[in-house]
């Protein structure tokens, strides 16, 4: 039935047997309705909840199209995270075997020059983060995009989008580098917001398909939220993980946040609180990187804190809650983040500590996801036993932190890069010390002249009630 289901589609048989392999026995509605689409040679436009199968509705198509004229490179895939990058690689592979398919990921953190002779043979599919695959472009020879037929952004509007990681300019040199003849795939689970970009890529006239419903939730995730104060977000949390653990002690959990530091700080105190659990973060080497995810896949640890780096694309069907250490400053942020958890029909809970700041975000949140948050319910009593020793072990864990050489590996890549751009670090650091100094002498120029306006303003008021005052006291006289 299954591979019927998908031969209906337009796949061969060996291309349904497989996927019947990979546990997909139907098609879901992106693959129902892209699929044909891109077996027709159109571009595709998709979007689609988290966990609908929107990697198998290209990936399918594309090995397809390969078996019938196979040479290397005949795909390239671009994803904005390293982890993802890998998770679309296995797909491939497992799916392309009897094709003898041939792959290559080209990601950072990673040996450069390795890579470069991967790229060199050819391989069917590359698989690429947009700046490693850039820094390749600039610097090497011994390949060619110039004769791909699909390029893929999985993850769109995370790709396009200008945020605190910006691919702009590392997308510059990749679609200079492949042909303008070719299909142009696009996925994402919140693709709208950026849809006349998209446009912009795929001048095709692209098959666009979103999926009916509005809603960006699926409808088996119990969303909740926590109103906290500031200062004691960490009890709160400890507290939650530890009703979770001893109410659920096979339960799953991801903890998003929102900087590498913070996210550090949050191992760190849970590890010393005896939870179970590892880091996952953009400063981390590669390998470790790889190390937690696979601990975390296979239960050695039920805990995984992380940044956004864990938010996008990551198939971990187990994921049993997601808690939001911060409130997302976006709605599709955190769409994707709760999407972690309630994959394939499965149950989850979400749950968002949310600060005295953040209600104006939980209002975006619950319009996007045409949902209402409902309140989480916990024992503030509980909560401030172990309020004390929470706040000191947090305080302990950032001094340990600020100890290490934490963050100095970003601070060597950004000086990197600058040299890749032509720039002289040591002089682009002088320069913005010195914008720095003109900003904050302007913020001070501003503060005193605001101060003087205020005091004169007061002068105007204080002489305005004397003057008052006066006449009330003269109408006072003469009515004596």
């Amino acid at each position: 039935m299954a591979a019927a289901g998908l031969a209906s589609l337009g796949l061969r048989p060996w291309v349904a047997e497989q996927a019947e392999r990979l546990g997909i026995r139907q098609p879901t509605p992106v693959q129902r309705n892209c699929i044909p689409a891109i077996l027709r040679g159109q571009d595709c436009l998709g979007c689609a909840k988290t966990g609908s199968g929107k990697t198998a509705a290209f990936v399918l198509p594309i090995l397809q199209k390969l078996s019938e004229d196979p040479y290397g490179i005949f795909c390239l895939v671009l994803a904005p995270t390293r982890e993802l990058a890998y998770q679309i690689a296995e797909q491939f592979r497992v799916l392309g075997k009897p094709l003898g398919l041939r792959d290559c990921v080209i990601v950072g953190g990673m040996n450069m020059v390795t890579q470069a002779l991967e790229l060199s043979r050819k391989p069917h599919i590359v698989i690429a983060t947009p700046g490693r695959l850039a820094d390749h472009i600039r610097s090497n020879n011994t390949f060619s995009l110039k004769k791909i037929k699909f390029l893929v952004l999985d993850e769109a509007d995370r790709l396009l989008e200008q945020g605190c990681t910006d691919f702009t300019q590392d997308l510059e040199p990749i679609i200079a580098a492949v042909p303008a003849k070719r299909q142009t795939l696009l996925f994402s689970a919140t693709l709208t917001d950026t849809l006349q970009e998209l446009k912009k890529i795929a001048m095709n006239k692209p098959f666009f398909w979103e999926s009916e419903t509005e809603v960006r939730t699926v409808t088996e995730l119990d969303q909740r939220y926590l109103l906290v104060p500031e200062r004691v977000k960490e009890a709160f949390l400890v507290h939650i993980i530890q009703k979770f653990q001893d109410e659920h002690e096979d339960w799953s959990i991801i903890i998003f946040t929102n900087t590498c530091k913070m996210c550090q700080i949050l191992n760190m105190m849970l590890r010393r609180f005896n939870f179970p659990c590892g880091a996952l973060h953009s400063t981390m080497k590669q390998k470790q990187r790889f190390s937690t995810l696979s601990q975390f896949k296979s239960s050695i640890f039920k805990i995984l804190v992380a940044t956004d780096v864990a938010s996008r694309g990551l198939d971990i069907p187990t994921v049993h809650v997601v808690i939001n250490h911060n409130t997302p400053g976006l709605p599709k942020i955190y769409i994707h983040r709760v999407g972690r958890t309630a994959r394939a029909g499965r149950h989850g809970i979400s749950i968002t500590l949310v600060t005295q700041y953040d209600i104006h975000l939980v209002h975006a949140i619950e319009e996007e996801t045409k949902t209402k948050l409902k309140e989480f319910p916990v024992d503030e009593g509980n909560v401030l036993k172990i309020l004390t020793h929470v706040n000191v072990t947090r305080r302990e864990c950032e001094i340990e932190l600020e100890s290490t050489d934490f963050g100095e590996k970003k601070e060597i890549n950004k000086r990197k890069q600058m040299i890749l751009e032509g720039k002289d670090p040591d002089m682009e650091l002088k320069r913005k010390k010195e914008l720095a100094k003109i900003k904050e002498g302007k913020q001070r120029f501003k503060q005193r002249l605001q101060e003087t306006l205020e005091r004169e303003a007061a002068t105007r008021l204080k002489h305005k009630l004397l003057k008052k005052k006066r006449r009330q006291q003269k109408v006072a006289g003469k009515m004596k």
